[in-house]
Protein backbone atom coordinates (compact mmCIF):
# COMPACT_ATOMS: atom_id res chain seq x y z
CA UNK A 1 0.00 0.00 0.00
CA UNK A 2 1.11 3.17 -0.41
CA UNK A 3 1.74 6.19 1.97
CA UNK A 4 -0.77 8.39 3.26
CA UNK A 5 -1.48 11.01 0.75
CA UNK A 6 -1.64 13.69 3.25
CA UNK A 7 1.74 13.07 5.02
CA UNK A 8 3.23 12.20 1.68
CA UNK A 9 2.03 15.31 0.22
CA UNK A 10 2.13 17.91 3.02
CA UNK A 11 -1.20 19.15 1.42
CA UNK A 12 -3.07 19.09 4.92
CA UNK A 13 -6.26 20.96 3.31
CA UNK A 14 -6.45 18.66 0.14
CA UNK A 15 -8.60 16.08 1.12
CA UNK A 16 -8.53 13.42 -1.64
CA UNK A 17 -11.48 11.21 -0.59
CA UNK A 18 -13.88 13.85 -0.12
CA UNK A 19 -13.05 14.93 -3.70
CA UNK A 20 -13.99 11.62 -4.60
CA UNK A 21 -16.96 11.12 -3.35
CA UNK A 22 -17.87 13.67 -6.02
CA UNK A 23 -17.13 11.91 -8.93
CA UNK A 24 -20.38 9.26 -9.44
CA UNK A 25 -17.92 7.38 -11.94
CA UNK A 26 -15.00 6.45 -9.86
CA UNK A 27 -17.22 4.61 -7.76
CA UNK A 28 -17.91 1.63 -10.21
CA UNK A 29 -16.31 -1.41 -10.82
CA UNK A 30 -14.73 -2.56 -13.84
CA UNK A 31 -14.32 -5.88 -14.97
CA UNK A 32 -15.27 -6.83 -11.38
CA UNK A 33 -12.43 -4.80 -10.35
CA UNK A 34 -12.53 -1.12 -8.26
CA UNK A 35 -12.28 1.47 -11.28
CA UNK A 36 -8.54 2.76 -11.60
CA UNK A 37 -8.89 5.93 -13.90
CA UNK A 38 -5.29 6.84 -14.75
CA UNK A 39 -6.79 7.76 -18.51
CA UNK A 40 -6.82 11.71 -17.49
CA UNK A 41 -4.76 13.66 -19.94
CA UNK A 42 -7.64 12.25 -22.74
CA UNK A 43 -10.71 13.52 -20.68
CA UNK A 44 -11.48 14.00 -17.10
CA UNK A 45 -14.35 12.50 -15.27
CA UNK A 46 -16.64 14.96 -14.21
CA UNK A 47 -18.27 16.01 -10.17
CA UNK A 48 -21.71 16.63 -8.98
CA UNK A 49 -22.06 19.66 -9.45
CA UNK A 50 -21.04 20.06 -13.43
CA UNK A 51 -23.74 16.78 -13.69
CA UNK A 52 -25.88 18.79 -11.97
CA UNK A 53 -25.67 22.20 -13.75
CA UNK A 54 -25.71 20.59 -17.05
CA UNK A 55 -28.94 19.14 -16.05
CA UNK A 56 -30.73 22.40 -14.21
CA UNK A 57 -30.41 24.30 -17.85
CA UNK A 58 -32.31 21.61 -19.64
CA UNK A 59 -35.08 21.01 -16.69
CA UNK A 60 -35.07 24.80 -15.53
CA UNK A 61 -34.16 27.07 -18.66
CA UNK A 62 -33.52 25.55 -22.06
CA UNK A 63 -33.67 28.45 -24.12
CA UNK A 64 -31.82 29.73 -27.08
CA UNK A 65 -29.70 32.76 -26.57
CA UNK A 66 -29.57 36.26 -26.97
CA UNK A 67 -32.52 37.17 -29.39
CA UNK A 68 -35.03 36.09 -26.83
CA UNK A 69 -36.98 38.53 -25.37
CA UNK A 70 -38.86 35.85 -22.85
CA UNK A 71 -38.44 34.90 -19.23
CA UNK A 72 -36.36 31.83 -20.13
CA UNK A 73 -34.25 33.04 -22.98
CA UNK A 74 -32.95 35.60 -20.66
CA UNK A 75 -32.22 33.24 -18.08
CA UNK A 76 -30.17 31.03 -20.08
CA UNK A 77 -28.53 33.81 -21.76
CA UNK A 78 -27.54 35.43 -18.53
CA UNK A 79 -26.07 32.17 -17.41
CA UNK A 80 -24.36 31.42 -20.58
CA UNK A 81 -22.85 34.73 -20.35
CA UNK A 82 -21.53 34.65 -16.51
CA UNK A 83 -19.71 31.67 -17.89
CA UNK A 84 -17.99 33.57 -20.44
CA UNK A 85 -17.02 35.70 -17.20
CA UNK A 86 -15.91 33.11 -14.68
CA UNK A 87 -13.53 31.82 -18.06
CA UNK A 88 -12.52 35.68 -17.96
CA UNK A 89 -11.62 35.54 -14.55
CA UNK A 90 -9.75 31.82 -14.12
CA UNK A 91 -7.55 33.00 -16.71
CA UNK A 92 -7.62 37.05 -16.28
CA UNK A 93 -8.40 37.69 -19.64
CA UNK A 94 -8.33 41.86 -19.73
CA UNK A 95 -12.13 41.42 -21.38
CA UNK A 96 -14.63 38.84 -21.49
CA UNK A 97 -15.13 39.80 -25.40
CA UNK A 98 -11.67 38.17 -25.43
CA UNK A 99 -13.04 35.13 -24.61
CA UNK A 100 -14.55 33.20 -27.67
CA UNK A 101 -16.27 29.84 -27.08
CA UNK A 102 -15.68 26.75 -29.16
CA UNK A 103 -16.01 23.11 -29.56
CA UNK A 104 -12.73 22.52 -27.83
CA UNK A 105 -9.15 22.71 -28.19
CA UNK A 106 -9.15 21.65 -31.59
CA UNK A 107 -11.43 24.17 -33.02
CA UNK A 108 -10.71 26.94 -31.27
CA UNK A 109 -7.02 25.88 -33.62
CA UNK A 110 -8.89 25.50 -36.48
CA UNK A 111 -10.59 28.97 -36.09
CA UNK A 112 -6.94 30.50 -35.25
CA UNK A 113 -5.32 29.15 -38.15
CA UNK A 114 -8.52 30.12 -41.07
CA UNK A 115 -9.43 33.38 -39.41
CA UNK A 116 -5.66 34.28 -38.64
CA UNK A 117 -4.13 32.82 -41.42
CA UNK A 118 -7.16 34.47 -44.16
CA UNK A 119 -5.84 37.77 -42.14
CA UNK A 120 -2.87 37.85 -41.84
CA UNK A 121 -0.45 35.63 -43.82
CA UNK A 122 0.76 35.42 -47.51
CA UNK A 123 2.52 32.70 -49.14
CA UNK A 124 6.67 32.52 -47.69
CA UNK A 125 5.66 33.48 -44.77
CA UNK A 126 6.35 31.08 -41.70
CA UNK A 127 4.83 28.92 -38.97
CA UNK A 128 6.92 27.87 -35.93
CA UNK A 129 5.42 24.83 -33.90
CA UNK A 130 7.26 21.67 -32.10
CA UNK A 131 8.62 17.81 -32.26
CA UNK A 132 5.82 17.81 -29.47
CA UNK A 133 2.53 19.03 -30.64
CA UNK A 134 -0.50 17.01 -30.58
CA UNK A 135 -2.25 16.39 -33.88
CA UNK A 136 -4.69 19.30 -33.42
CA UNK A 137 -1.32 21.90 -33.78
CA UNK A 138 0.06 20.70 -36.29
CA UNK A 139 -2.46 19.57 -39.00
CA UNK A 140 -4.19 22.43 -38.82
CA UNK A 141 -1.42 24.61 -40.04
CA UNK A 142 -0.61 22.36 -42.62
CA UNK A 143 -3.59 22.41 -44.31
CA UNK A 144 -3.16 26.37 -43.96
CA UNK A 145 0.14 26.37 -45.33
CA UNK A 146 -1.00 24.04 -48.47
CA UNK A 147 -3.83 26.80 -48.53
CA UNK A 148 -1.72 29.98 -48.69
CA UNK A 149 2.21 28.86 -49.81
CA UNK A 150 3.47 28.65 -45.96
CA UNK A 151 5.86 26.94 -44.56
CA UNK A 152 6.47 25.31 -41.06
CA UNK A 153 9.52 25.19 -38.86
CA UNK A 154 9.47 22.44 -36.04
CA UNK A 155 11.74 23.22 -33.06
CA UNK A 156 13.30 19.70 -32.06
CA UNK A 157 13.75 18.35 -28.25
CA UNK A 158 16.46 16.35 -26.81
CA UNK A 159 16.21 12.69 -25.80
CA UNK A 160 14.56 13.63 -22.42
CA UNK A 161 12.02 15.62 -24.09
CA UNK A 162 13.04 19.11 -23.67
CA UNK A 163 12.83 21.69 -26.49
CA UNK A 164 16.13 23.01 -27.97
CA UNK A 165 15.98 26.86 -27.37
CA UNK A 166 19.02 27.42 -29.48
CA UNK A 167 16.83 25.98 -32.17
CA UNK A 168 14.15 27.64 -31.55
CA UNK A 169 16.11 30.97 -31.38
CA UNK A 170 17.78 29.85 -34.96
CA UNK A 171 14.26 29.28 -36.38
CA UNK A 172 12.81 32.51 -35.79
CA UNK A 173 13.44 35.03 -38.67
CA UNK A 174 11.88 38.13 -40.81
CA UNK A 175 9.30 35.92 -42.04
CA UNK A 176 8.14 34.27 -39.14
CA UNK A 177 4.63 34.74 -38.60
CA UNK A 178 3.27 33.10 -35.57
CA UNK A 179 4.56 30.58 -32.62
CA UNK A 180 2.48 28.10 -31.63
CA UNK A 181 3.26 25.85 -28.70
CA UNK A 182 1.84 23.56 -26.52
CA UNK A 183 2.82 24.21 -22.88
CA UNK A 184 2.80 20.88 -21.70
CA UNK A 185 3.48 18.00 -24.16
CA UNK A 186 -0.22 15.29 -24.09
CA UNK A 187 2.63 12.21 -24.27
CA UNK A 188 5.51 12.89 -21.84
CA UNK A 189 4.30 15.40 -19.64
CA UNK A 190 7.20 17.85 -20.62
CA UNK A 191 6.50 21.84 -19.65
CA UNK A 192 7.45 23.96 -21.96
CA UNK A 193 9.16 27.32 -20.77
CA UNK A 194 6.13 29.23 -22.42
CA UNK A 195 7.05 33.00 -21.03
CA UNK A 196 10.95 32.48 -22.76
CA UNK A 197 8.66 31.13 -26.08
CA UNK A 198 6.48 34.02 -25.73
CA UNK A 199 9.47 37.03 -24.80
CA UNK A 200 11.63 35.70 -27.34
CA UNK A 201 8.70 35.45 -30.04
CA UNK A 202 7.76 39.05 -28.85
CA UNK A 203 11.25 40.93 -29.31
CA UNK A 204 10.51 40.17 -33.01
CA UNK A 205 7.00 41.64 -32.82
CA UNK A 206 5.79 37.75 -33.40
CA UNK A 207 2.29 36.55 -31.57
CA UNK A 208 2.38 33.33 -29.65
CA UNK A 209 -0.89 31.02 -29.03
CA UNK A 210 -0.59 28.72 -26.46
CA UNK A 211 -2.05 25.10 -26.53
CA UNK A 212 -2.96 24.75 -22.82
CA UNK A 213 -5.11 21.42 -23.24
CA UNK A 214 -2.72 19.60 -21.08
CA UNK A 215 -2.28 22.61 -18.43
CA UNK A 216 -5.52 24.52 -17.62
CA UNK A 217 -6.58 22.18 -15.07
CA UNK A 218 -3.13 21.38 -13.66
CA UNK A 219 -1.61 25.09 -13.27
CA UNK A 220 -2.75 28.63 -12.59
CA UNK A 221 -2.44 30.25 -16.29
CA UNK A 222 -2.54 34.02 -16.05
CA UNK A 223 -2.84 35.13 -19.65
CA UNK A 224 -2.23 38.87 -19.26
CA UNK A 225 1.05 37.84 -17.14
CA UNK A 226 2.43 35.46 -19.84
CA UNK A 227 1.22 38.03 -22.23
CA UNK A 228 0.28 35.16 -24.95
CA UNK A 229 -1.44 35.93 -27.82
CA UNK A 230 -4.10 33.75 -28.37
CA UNK A 231 -5.16 30.22 -25.49
CA UNK A 232 -6.76 27.28 -26.28
CA UNK A 233 -8.36 24.48 -24.06
CA UNK A 234 -11.27 22.29 -23.70
CA UNK A 235 -13.80 22.11 -21.14
CA UNK A 236 -13.63 18.32 -20.90
CA UNK A 237 -10.15 18.10 -19.93
CA UNK A 238 -10.78 20.36 -16.29
CA UNK A 239 -13.44 18.28 -15.41
CA UNK A 240 -16.33 20.11 -17.67
CA UNK A 241 -18.43 18.60 -20.10
CA UNK A 242 -17.36 17.26 -23.97
CA UNK A 243 -18.02 20.34 -26.45
CA UNK A 244 -17.11 22.94 -25.21
CA UNK A 245 -13.62 24.82 -25.29
CA UNK A 246 -12.32 28.46 -25.22
CA UNK A 247 -10.18 30.11 -27.58
CA UNK A 248 -8.42 33.38 -25.77
CA UNK A 249 -7.29 35.86 -27.93
CA UNK A 250 -5.99 39.40 -27.63
CA UNK A 251 -9.14 42.32 -28.85
CA UNK A 252 -6.19 43.71 -30.90
CA UNK A 253 -6.13 40.47 -33.08
CA UNK A 254 -9.35 39.55 -32.37
CA UNK A 255 -10.98 42.65 -33.69
CA UNK A 256 -8.94 42.81 -36.82
CA UNK A 257 -9.32 38.57 -38.33
CA UNK A 258 -11.72 37.88 -40.25
CA UNK A 259 -15.32 35.17 -39.22
CA UNK A 260 -14.40 31.64 -39.88
CA UNK A 261 -18.07 30.64 -39.99
CA UNK A 262 -21.46 32.60 -41.12
CA UNK A 263 -25.17 32.39 -39.72
CA UNK A 264 -27.05 33.43 -36.91
CA UNK A 265 -25.47 35.46 -34.03
CA UNK A 266 -22.18 36.34 -35.90
CA UNK A 267 -23.97 39.20 -37.67
CA UNK A 268 -24.65 42.63 -37.55
CA UNK A 269 -26.92 43.48 -40.37
CA UNK A 270 -27.51 40.59 -43.73
CA UNK A 271 -28.86 42.07 -46.90
CA UNK A 272 -28.29 40.26 -50.28
CA UNK A 273 -25.26 42.66 -51.45
CA UNK A 274 -23.90 42.54 -47.86
CA UNK A 275 -23.10 41.21 -44.74
CA UNK A 276 -21.60 43.44 -41.83
CA UNK A 277 -20.22 41.28 -38.97
CA UNK A 278 -21.10 41.32 -35.08
CA UNK A 279 -18.87 42.55 -32.74
CA UNK A 280 -16.65 40.37 -30.61
CA UNK A 281 -17.23 38.19 -29.32
CA UNK A 282 -20.11 36.82 -31.45
CA UNK A 283 -18.39 37.43 -34.91
CA UNK A 284 -16.48 33.80 -33.62
CA UNK A 285 -19.25 31.85 -32.42
CA UNK A 286 -21.75 31.41 -35.33
CA UNK A 287 -25.30 29.80 -34.76
CA UNK A 288 -26.51 28.32 -32.00
CA UNK A 289 -24.29 27.44 -29.17
CA UNK A 290 -23.36 24.96 -26.57
CA UNK A 291 -25.13 26.77 -23.76
CA UNK A 292 -25.56 24.27 -21.66
CA UNK A 293 -21.70 23.24 -22.01
CA UNK A 294 -20.89 26.46 -21.28
CA UNK A 295 -22.81 26.42 -18.21
CA UNK A 296 -21.34 23.34 -17.22
CA UNK A 297 -17.95 24.81 -17.66
CA UNK A 298 -18.72 27.35 -15.26
CA UNK A 299 -19.61 24.97 -12.44
CA UNK A 300 -15.85 23.09 -13.45
CA UNK A 301 -14.09 26.13 -13.01
CA UNK A 302 -16.47 27.08 -9.88
CA UNK A 303 -15.17 23.18 -8.47
CA UNK A 304 -11.70 23.64 -9.37
CA UNK A 305 -11.40 27.23 -7.42
CA UNK A 306 -12.92 25.71 -4.69
CA UNK A 307 -10.34 23.28 -4.12
CA UNK A 308 -7.78 25.58 -5.47
CA UNK A 309 -5.22 25.23 -8.36
CA UNK A 310 -2.39 25.78 -5.40
CA UNK A 311 -3.53 22.95 -3.80
CA UNK A 312 -4.32 20.99 -7.09
CA UNK A 313 -0.78 21.95 -8.47
CA UNK A 314 0.83 20.66 -5.27
CA UNK A 315 -1.20 17.50 -4.43
CA UNK A 316 -0.10 16.42 -8.14
CA UNK A 317 3.43 16.91 -8.13
CA UNK A 318 3.92 14.74 -4.81
CA UNK A 319 1.07 12.09 -7.00
CA UNK A 320 3.65 11.92 -9.79
CA UNK A 321 7.08 12.02 -7.66
CA UNK A 322 5.37 8.73 -5.74
CA UNK A 323 4.20 7.42 -9.48
CA UNK A 324 7.83 7.77 -10.54
CA UNK A 325 9.99 6.32 -8.15
CA UNK A 326 7.51 3.13 -7.73
CA UNK A 327 7.70 2.66 -11.30
CA UNK A 328 11.31 3.29 -11.67
CA UNK A 329 11.87 0.25 -9.69
CA UNK A 330 10.45 -2.10 -12.30
CA UNK A 331 12.90 -4.05 -14.29
CA UNK A 332 12.48 -3.35 -18.10
CA UNK A 333 10.73 0.06 -16.93
CA UNK A 334 11.10 2.63 -20.09
CA UNK A 335 10.04 5.89 -19.81
CA UNK A 336 9.35 8.29 -23.15
CA UNK A 337 10.41 12.18 -21.90
CA UNK A 338 11.74 12.71 -18.70
CA UNK A 339 11.91 16.14 -18.93
CA UNK A 340 13.55 17.84 -16.17
CA UNK A 341 10.12 20.01 -15.68
CA UNK A 342 7.64 17.66 -15.57
CA UNK A 343 3.92 16.97 -15.24
CA UNK A 344 1.11 14.64 -14.09
CA UNK A 345 2.03 12.53 -17.30
CA UNK A 346 3.88 9.33 -17.68
CA UNK A 347 4.70 7.62 -21.10
CA UNK A 348 6.06 4.04 -21.04
CA UNK A 349 6.76 0.97 -22.03
CA UNK A 350 8.47 -2.38 -20.30
CA UNK A 351 10.75 -4.80 -21.76
CA UNK A 352 9.09 -5.93 -25.55
CA UNK A 353 5.44 -5.78 -24.35
CA UNK A 354 3.35 -4.38 -27.09
CA UNK A 355 1.67 -1.34 -25.34
CA UNK A 356 -1.61 -2.35 -26.79
CA UNK A 357 -0.75 -5.69 -25.01
CA UNK A 358 -0.11 -3.71 -21.66
CA UNK A 359 -3.12 -1.67 -21.86
CA UNK A 360 -5.93 -4.64 -22.34
CA UNK A 361 -4.61 -6.45 -19.56
CA UNK A 362 -4.34 -3.85 -17.27
CA UNK A 363 -7.97 -3.06 -18.62
CA UNK A 364 -8.83 -6.71 -16.94
CA UNK A 365 -7.45 -5.48 -13.65
CA UNK A 366 -9.96 -2.27 -13.95
CA UNK A 367 -6.67 0.46 -14.44
CA UNK A 368 -7.96 2.47 -17.64
CA UNK A 369 -4.42 3.93 -19.14
CA UNK A 370 -4.15 5.12 -22.79
CA UNK A 371 -2.10 3.21 -25.64
CA UNK A 372 -1.04 4.06 -29.43
CA UNK A 373 0.80 7.30 -30.60
CA UNK A 374 -1.65 9.69 -28.93
CA UNK A 375 -1.86 12.24 -31.68
CA UNK A 376 1.69 12.66 -31.75
CA UNK A 377 2.63 10.48 -34.08
CA UNK A 378 5.83 12.81 -35.38
CA UNK A 379 7.16 12.31 -31.73
CA UNK A 380 6.99 8.38 -31.94
CA UNK A 381 8.66 8.68 -34.89
CA UNK A 382 11.22 11.13 -32.95
CA UNK A 383 11.94 8.65 -30.40
CA UNK A 384 11.25 5.29 -33.07
CA UNK A 385 8.83 3.66 -31.22
CA UNK A 386 5.22 2.45 -32.37
CA UNK A 387 3.28 4.46 -29.22
CA UNK A 388 3.31 3.91 -25.69
CA UNK A 389 1.51 3.44 -22.65
CA UNK A 390 0.58 6.55 -21.00
CA UNK A 391 -0.92 7.02 -17.08
CA UNK A 392 -2.15 10.32 -16.68
CA UNK A 393 -3.70 11.97 -13.24
CA UNK A 394 -5.71 14.33 -11.86
CA UNK A 395 -6.53 15.49 -8.58
CA UNK A 396 -8.51 12.48 -7.51
CA UNK A 397 -5.85 9.91 -8.27
CA UNK A 398 -4.22 8.53 -5.00
CA UNK A 399 -1.22 6.83 -4.08
CA UNK A 400 -2.79 3.37 -3.83
CA UNK A 401 -3.60 3.93 -7.48
CA UNK A 402 -0.61 4.17 -7.97
CA UNK A 403 0.43 0.87 -5.86
CA UNK A 404 -2.57 -1.24 -8.03
CA UNK A 405 -0.88 0.25 -11.22
CA UNK A 406 2.61 -1.19 -10.67
CA UNK A 407 1.33 -4.55 -9.42
CA UNK A 408 -0.85 -4.61 -12.37
CA UNK A 409 2.13 -3.64 -14.63
CA UNK A 410 4.47 -6.29 -12.66
CA UNK A 411 1.80 -9.24 -13.34
CA UNK A 412 1.55 -8.55 -16.94
CA UNK A 413 5.51 -8.92 -16.98
CA UNK A 414 5.04 -12.00 -15.25
CA UNK A 415 2.27 -12.93 -18.32
CA UNK A 416 4.96 -11.95 -20.54
CA UNK A 417 7.81 -14.33 -19.18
Amino acid sequence: MGLPVLSLLGVMSFNVQSIRSQFPILQQTVHGKPLVYLDNGATTQKPQMVIDAISDVYLRYNSNIHRGIHHLSNVCTDAFEAARAKVQQFINARESCEVIFTRGTTESINLLAFSFGETFLKAGDEIIITSMEHHANIVPWQMLAERKGLTLRVVPINDCGELLMDEYARLINPRTRLVAVTHISNVMGSINPIGQIIDMAHAYDIPVMVDAAQSIQHHKLDVQQLDCDFLVFSGHKMYGPTGIGVLYGKEKWLNQMVPWQGGGEMIEKVTFEKTTYNQLPFKFEAGTPDYAGAVGLGAAIDFINGIGLSAIEAYEQGLHQYAMERMQAIPGMRFIGQAQNHSGVISFLVDNIHPFDMGMFLDKMGIAVRTGHHCAQPLMQRFDIPGTVRASFGLYNTTDEVDILVAGIQKVKQLFG
